[in-house]
């Protein structure tokens, strides 16, 4: 039977679609069979262990500014900056002219006062006697008691006066009051102070501290007592150990940064005051998996959600699993959720790869594994 034009084109019409589904289909199980190289990374045991490093200084735990409890005129300074002093060395000393001149007239006024009070004391004596015979009436006795009565508390009062002005006069003189090293000198010899100014500035030694900023962003992931390891500028790649003591409550206004402090448990010879020091510690965040940033993609059908392949170690081929992706780390990766410790994903060529396809691992197989960040 004669076929018409009209029939062979509705023939090629219905076949030439299945004839094309069949060898598409064909191209892709093709090219799911080859096996593409690609560069692979074993997620290892610390992959989840994020370390961050801030710069700080090394300062004393207790320091301590002196000053002088009286006012005057600073006629004496004993020590330098960098001095070290034990405790009860003199320090600096004031003009003590008026506070000795005023302790020796209290001491004239007690005097005087002390007098007074034992004369009252025998004329009330007399008068006891005089009150006996029936001589004088007791109002007169009562008089003679209360003279008794004021001239002794103004002899107590004189005595305390007389205690405060030697106190004064004592005040004069600047003593250490702790085993220490001076850091700042605030005045000089000649220079008149007033009573708390700051003079000397004291510093301990038996306990010293690492004190950096953290922003604000991190310093949800420090916590009290946690320890940490500290390297100084001047002794190279030596690590020292230290533990938090203080995460500071509110940030400071201008930098908007929260002051830390940890104490060094070691290396206290080492670390000088004012030395630059760097803390070293793992942040307490949620588990995450450190993964090489050129291991995410999107795919065309998601161009929103990230992912990555995951090798099938014992067929040898991939299938892509979405992550979520966190903050940035060094040496080029990325924090994300989803993946499991101990996994085999691809690193690299992630872009010509489809679901299920076999790959074949660059360098006779040889897993890269992560390093621990120093």
């Amino acid at each position: 039977m004669k076929r018409t034009r009209f029939d062979l084109i509705c023939i090629s019409g219905f076949f030439l679609p299945l004839i094309l589904s069949v060898g598409c289909s064909h191209q892709d199980q093709q090219s799911q069979q080859f096996a593409r190289p690609v560069k692979v990374f074993r997620i290892g045991a610390d992959a989840s262990r994020k370390i961050i490093s801030f710069a700080g200084e090394v300062r004393a735990r207790w320091e301590t500014t002196l000053s002088f409890r009286v006012a005057g005129k600073i006629t004496d300074r004993s020590v330098e900056v960098g001095d070290h002093v034990r405790k009860g060395t003199h320090l600096a000393k004031l003009d003590a002219s008026d506070y000795l001149l005023g302790t020796q007239a209290l001491k004239a006024q007690l005097k005087s006062a002390q007098a007074e009070r034992d004369f009252a004391r025998d004329d009330l004596a007399r008068y006891r006697e005089l009150l006996n015979q029936r001589v004088i009436s007791p109002p007169e006795f009562d008089r003679h008691k209360t003279t008794y009565t004021t001239a002794q508390e103004q002899v107590v009062a004189l005595q305390a006066q007389l205690h405060q002005t030697t106190n004064q006069l004592n005040y004069t003189d600047l003593l250490s009051d702790r085993d220490g090293v001076v850091t700042a000198l605030e005045i000089e010899a000649g220079q008149v102070v007033d009573a708390g100014q700051a003079v000397v500035k004291l510093a301990r030694l038996d306990e010293k501290e690492i004190q950096f900023d953290v922003p604000e962003q991190r310093v949800g992931e420090m916590k009290l007592h946690q320890p940490v390891e500290v390297s100084l500028w001047a002794s190279g790649d030596r690590r020292f150990q230290a533990r938090l003591r203080e995460i500071a409550a509110t940030a400071d206004p201008v930098s908007r940064t929260y002051r830390i402090k940890a104490t060094l448990l070691d290396g206290l010879d080492n670390a000088q005051l004012g030395m630059t020091a760097t803390i070293w510690l793992a942040a307490n965040t949620s588990a995450t998996i450190a993964v090489p940033l050129s291991a995410i993609f999107t795919s065309q059908h998601e161009p929103k959600q990230p992912r990555v392949w995951v090798v099938d170690e014992t067929a040898v081929k991939v299938k892509s699993v979405p992550v979520q992706i966190g903050t940035t780390l060094d040496e080029e990766r990325i924090g994300v959720t989803g993946l499991a410790v101990g996994e085999l994903i691809v690193s690299a060529g992630v872009q010509r790869l489809a679901e299920g396809q076999a790959v074949r691992l660059l360098d006779n197989g040889a897993v890269a594994k992560q390093e621990q960040q120093p």
